[in-house]
C-alpha cells in the first residue's frame, strides 16, 4: 500500500533508482563487501552419488542406461550422478507495479533495492563460477537472463535489470506469478540455489505455498523481502488516504483512516504475514530474509547466503 495524502501521486514511469544508481557501480561494492566462502555446489552429471533418472537422449554414454529402469518404464532411460561442480543461482525478481513505490527519505524504489541485491549476488556467483539466470513476475520491459557463467552473464543481468520497470498485478492476474515462477521451477536443475526477491504484498492468497515449492528437489531457497520503510513502519501521523498501487484504474481501492489509530494492528499483521511465510517455507526446507530499502545491502546479501548455504546440503534429499 502506498500513501496517498490529499494529491493523487501515480506511480513513475520509469524506476525510481534515487540514490540506487548506477546499479552495476552499487552491484561491484556491495559484492566487494562480502566475503564469498567455498560452498557445495551441485549439479547433474557423472559422479559418485545417484541421483535419479532422465530420459537417454543420443550421445549418452550406453554405460549409464539402466536396464531394469527401462523395463519398468517402457522407455530408455539413464542413471544420473551429482558431482561437487558449480550451483547455478536463480534469482526472481517481483516487478509488479507495488515494488515501483518510494517513500519519502528512501534511497530509492523497492525494485531498485531489490536489483542491487540480485546483482551483487550474481556478482559474487559468478566469481565463483557458478552459472547465474534471472526470472521475473510481473514488470515492464523485463527479459529473462538463462543460467550462464560467460564473463558478459553479469553485464546482461544489470542491464536487464536496468531496462525493468515495475507494473501488472499478481492477485488480479494469478498468471503473471505462474508465468515468472514456472520458468524457475522448470529449469532449476537439483542442488540450484534460488532466491526471490519481493514486497509480498497483492500477491494471490496461494503465492506462499507456490514459491515454497521451488525448495523441493534439494534447492536451497531464499526469500528476501523487501519493503519501504514507510511500509515497514507507518510512520504517519493524522488521517492519511492508501490505495492499493497493483489496483487498476477502474478497480482502485483506496481507503481513508486516521494512521496512530491503526497503527498497532497494522504491524501486527505485518508480523503476521511474515509468520506465515516463514513457517511455509520452512516446511520446504526454505528461509525467510527481511529487508527494508535503507538497510545496508551487504548485510543483506550476506543473510541471504547464509540462508541458502545448508550445512553439507543436508536437506539435498528432499523430495
Amino acid at each position: 500500500m502506498a500513501k496517498r495524502d490529499g494529491k493523487d501521486q501515480p506511480l513513475r514511469a520509469q524506476l525510481d533508482w534515487g540514490e540506487l544508481a548506477p546499479l552495476h557501480l552499487r552491484a561491484r561494492m556491495v559484492a566487494d563487501g562480502l566475503y564469498a566462502g567455498a560452498h557445495r555446489s551441485v549439479r547433474r552429471g557423472a559422479g559418485v552419488e545417484f541421483a535419479g533418472h532422465r530420459a537417454y537422449v543420443p550421445g549418452d554414454e550406453l554405460r549409464f542406461i539402466d536396464v531394469r529402469a527401462s523395463m519398468r518404464h517402457e522407455r530408455v532411460v539413464v542413471r544420473q550422478f551429482e558431482t561437487e561442480t558449480e550451483r547455478a543461482l536463480r534469482l526472481v525478481v517481483d516487478a509488479t507495479a507495488s515494488m515501483g513505490f518510494r517513500g519519502r527519505g528512501a534511497p530509492g524504489a523497492k525494485l531498485a533495492f531489490a536489483a542491487v541485491l540480485a546483482a551483487a549476488l550474481a556478482r559474487v556467483a559468478l566469481a565463483g563460477g557458478d552459472p547465474v539466470g534471472l526470472d521475473w513476475i510481473g514488470g515492464e520491459g523485463v527479459r529473462r537472463v538463462a543460467p550462464s557463467a560467460r564473463a558478459e552473464t553479469f553485464d546482461r543481468i544489470v542491464a536487464h535489470l536496468e531496462s525493468a520497470r515495475a507494473g501488472g498485478d499478481a492477485r488480479a492476474r494469478p498468471d503473471v506469478l505462474e508465468e515468472g515462477l514456472g520458468v524457475a521451477l522448470r529449469g532449476a536443475r537439483r542442488g540450484s540455489a534460488i532466491i526471490v526477491f519481493s514486497d509480498l504484498l497483492d500477491l494471490p492468497d496461494e503465492a506462499a505455498e507456490v514459491i515454497a515449492a521451488l525448495g523441493t528437489r534439494g534447492r536451497p531457497l531464499a526469500v528476501c523481502e523487501v519493503l519501504d520503510p514507510e511500509e515497514a513502519t507507518l510512520p504517519y501521523e493524522g488521517p492519511i488516504r492508501l490505495r492499493a498501487v497493483e489496483a487498476g484504474p477502474a478497480d482502485v481501492v483506496s481507503i481513508q483512516t486516521d494512521a496512530p489509530t491503526v497503527r498497532a494492528e497494522y504491524l501486527a499483521n505485518l508480523e503476521a504475514r511474515a509468520n506465515t511465510w516463514r513457517e511455509t517455507l520452512a516446511r520446504h526446507g526454505g528461509a525467510l530474509v527481511r529487508s527494508v530499502t535503507t538497510d545496508d545491502p551487504v548485510a543483506v546479501v550476506r543473510e541471504i547466503l547464509r540462508a541458502i548455504a545448508r550445512p553439507s546440503d543436508a536437506t539435498e534429499g528432499a523430495p
